[in-house]
């Protein structure tokens, strides 16, 4: 099956398996969303898939996913203000409600947005968010990818 490696997100992505992947990061994996009816919305794999919280990392690791969720969410804020006059911010997440493993979601916010949205958290989005195919990753996304990507190398450098 194409999509085997949505079932095992992390396992794919030390294999050089998973399509989202942009960047390998100290602590984990920058990947970019599965939907994108937020264009930039990404999100931050931990690199061991038994980790399921954040408690679970020594100190250490610990500060280093927070720091690779910190240069994700920079990374894609100054790509999404690059190619959105209308970026408003960036939110930054770790719920673990559903995925049983560490994960953190980034997302860009904008103008544009409906109004009664616009201020909410993004899980209020309509259901046909998630699941419409106009919504879905896919090559027309590459240009967002790269610009992702090419910040986060820069942040890198940066540091």
């Amino acid at each position: 099956m194409v999509d085997d490696w949505r079932m095992d997100r992390i396992g794919s992505a030390l294999r050089g398996e998973n399509p989202t992947v942009l960047r390998r990061l100290d602590a984990g994996f920058a990947a970019i969303g599965d939907v994108q009816f937020l264009p930039g919305y990404s999100v931050l794999l931990a690199d061991d898939p038994a980790v399921e919280r954040l408690s679970d990392l020594t100190k250490h690791k610990r500060l280093a996913f927070l720091s690779d969720m910190d240069r994700l969410g920079e990374a894609v804020e100054r790509a999404s203000r690059r190619m959105d006059t209308a970026f408003r911010r960036v939110n930054l997440e770790i719920l673990g409600n559903t995925d049983g493993f560490l994960h953190a979601h980034v997302w860009p916010r904008f103008e544009w947005e409906p109004i009664d949205l616009v201020s909410k958290p993004v899980w209020l989005y309509p259901h046909d968010s998630w699941t419409d195919e106009q919504f879905a990753l896919g090559p027309q996304h590459d240009a967002l990818r790269q610009a992702i990507g090419d910040e986060l190398d820069g942040l890198r450098s940066a540091n």
